[in-house]
């Protein structure tokens, strides 16, 4: 399962919020909205958010086996 509570945790420590993420960097609220249920997000987010964050992918996401995830 992806989650992206790293995102979280980077947000804390910058200069940024959720609020500057939809208006100063015209992110969706429905991105944020998906951020927050660890919903799937497209690359090109991840991408938008690395370069806002001034981050690595690592800061953003995070993979964690689960019981949920589908059987290969």
């Amino acid at each position: 399962m992806i989650t992206y509570d790293p995102f979280w945790e980077t947000l804390e420590q910058s200069s940024e919020s959720t609020y500057s993420l939809i208006r100063g960097h015209k992110l969706s609220s429905s991105t944020i909205d998906r951020l927050r249920k660890n919903k799937p997000v497209s690359t090109t987010t991840l991408n938008d958010l690395c370069r806002i964050l001034n981050c690595g992918i690592s800061d953003i996401v995070l993979y964690r086996p689960s019981d949920q995830d589908q059987c290969l």
